[in-house]
């Protein structure tokens, strides 16, 4: 019911938003530019700055593409982006709180270090402190 009294289609209803026109027939201005970066950034991640890249370029062009009203194209490539990026967001996410905790429980304590122990190690000439 509308602030009127009366009852009407939703396509009719007053408060009802007026599409975009629909493109001439076979009119198209090629798939958007963010859908490209997107997927590109899902698949390379350049962690984690590429991985947050893709998602905010994958709803920017989504964003676009369904206001362009047929004119772009790119959706799913949009879609792509976003579901890798944030793939690599919860990547990043997991291993910066491995390396956390293997720093906390002391894994890294001992890594590349030779103790002075008075024998040289032949393998590790350059590390060994009593070569």
């Amino acid at each position: 019911m509308a602030s009127d009294g009366k009852w009407y289609p939703p396509h009719q209803h007053p408060d009802a938003a007026i599409p975009p026109p629909p493109p001439p027939p076979g009119y198209t201005s090629g798939t958007n530019g963010y859908a490209v970066a997107s997927l590109v950034l899902g698949i390379v991640w350049l962690w984690p700055v590429g991985a947050v890249l893709a998602v905010i370029f994958g709803y920017k062009a989504r964003r676009e593409i369904d206001q362009s009203g047929g004119r772009q194209s790119g959706r799913g490539m949009a879609v792509a982006g976003i579901v890798l990026g944030w793939i690599g967001i919860a990547g990043g996410a997991l291993l910066v709180a491995l390396l956390i905790t293997l720093g906390a429980t002391g894994a890294f304590d001992d890594f590349n270090s030779d103790p002075s122990d008075g024998y040289c190690n032949n393998d590790r000439v350059w590390q060994d402190p009593d070569c």
